[in-house]
């Protein structure tokens, strides 16, 4: 999968029915094909899976729906992150293996901390300022349920805090599933006590967990060696810089993505589609300067400038020099030219 978009599967049909919500209008409402949530298994981005949750809350028409959901879940629904917190000895266990092979499922980063005799769950929401509110609570309360299932007591929080707010009514149920009220914060968090992190899960099965730990490590080292959408951006930039036609639109179709899609993830990694091209003309300048007898205009020509004097700006900025100068240094070093 890629590292901006969220896998959904067939456990996801399992939970509407339960809910008695009906699927097909889900569907309709977030403007999604019908093979989502159908046939196997469906990679959505964040755009698609957002409208999904906007479009059931609004389907299922309950201001409580995440305590729902939190109710319906059940430990026989096989479910990868499911899978792997139930197997688990504990809470605190559970949510170490979660926050490393949750990333298999879609781009939310989980935060997992461990001090003041307390276990504290953050969770990290790609365009957090989008994500729905009826989608951070019911991901909180997946930890409230997790133990409660797990462990057959009435776990409750030490604190649950999520970034949209409740009416008063709504706050009042909350707080009775919950045993703790919902706070406001930036960042999506909740927290159990040292002793319910380490209360024994009832549901813990070493042997099955260490018969697929070996497949989902497979998957998440096959996951993360995939290359870079800065490293996919330049190779296309290599195809394309000849041509005249390096734009961010061409590139994003020669990816078969939106080019929105493409600045999101060039975003994750810290970088922008300028600071790529900049960086890919540069290096093929210095190359072509320090191993070809190119003079300034045909390497201007293979770096996608309309004239010599835009080049010749942009390699002094990049450089401090001019073409000529710096093949007359590379020429005499022994090295590489900074």
């Amino acid at each position: 999968m890629s590292s901006d978009r969220f896998t959904v599967g067939p456990s996801g049909r399992a939970l509407l029915a339960d809910l008695g919500v009906d699927l097909a209008g889900v569907l309709r409402r977030a403007r999604l094909p019908t093979a989502v949530y159908t046939h196997g298994t469906a990679e959505l981005s964040t755009a698609e899976y957002y409208a999904f949750w906007r479009a059931l809350d609004e389907e299922a028409g309950d201001p409580l729906l995440p305590i729902r959901i939190g109710r319906a879940m059940r430990a026989e629904v096989f479910d990868p992150p499911l899978f792997a917190a139930f197997c688990s000895p504990d809470l605190s266990v559970a949510a170490a293996r979660l926050a490393t092979y949750k990333k298999l499922i879609g781009p939310l980063r989980l935060e997992v901390g461990e001090g003041g005799g307390a276990l504290t769950i953050a969770m990290h929401w790609p365009e957090a300022e989008t994500a729905p509110a009826a989608l951070v609570l019911t991901e909180l309360i997946f930890w409230v349920a997790l133990a409660r299932i797990a462990t057959r007591e009435e776990v409750r929080p030490l604190r649950f805090a999520a970034p949209a707010g409740t009416t008063p009514g709504q706050a009042a149920a909350y707080r009775d599933y919950l045993g703790a009220p919902v706070e406001r914060s930036a960042v999506a968090t909740v927290t159990f006590s040292r002793a319910d992190a380490e209360r024994p899960f009832l549901t813990a099965n070493e042997r099955m967990w260490e018969y697929f730990e070996p497949g989902l490590r497979r998957r998440l080292t096959e996951f993360e060696t995939q290359p870079s959408a800065t490293e996919l951006v330049r190779q296309v930039l290599l195809r394309l810089l000849p041509a005249g036609t390096a734009t961010l639109d061409a590139v994003a179709r020669e990816l078969a993505v939106s080019a929105r899609t493409l600045q999101r993830r060039l975003q994750l990694e810290g970088t922008a589609f300028q600071d790529v091209l900049r960086r890919t003309r540069e290096a093929l300048a210095r190359h072509y300067l320090s191993t070809s007898r190119m003079n300034p205009a045909e390497i201007a020509y293979l770096l996608g400038y309309d004239d010599t004097n835009s080049f010749y700006r942009a390699f002094h900025g990049w450089t401090g020099r001019t073409p000529e100068q710096f093949r007359t240094v590379a020429a005499a070093a022994p090295g590489p030219v900074g």
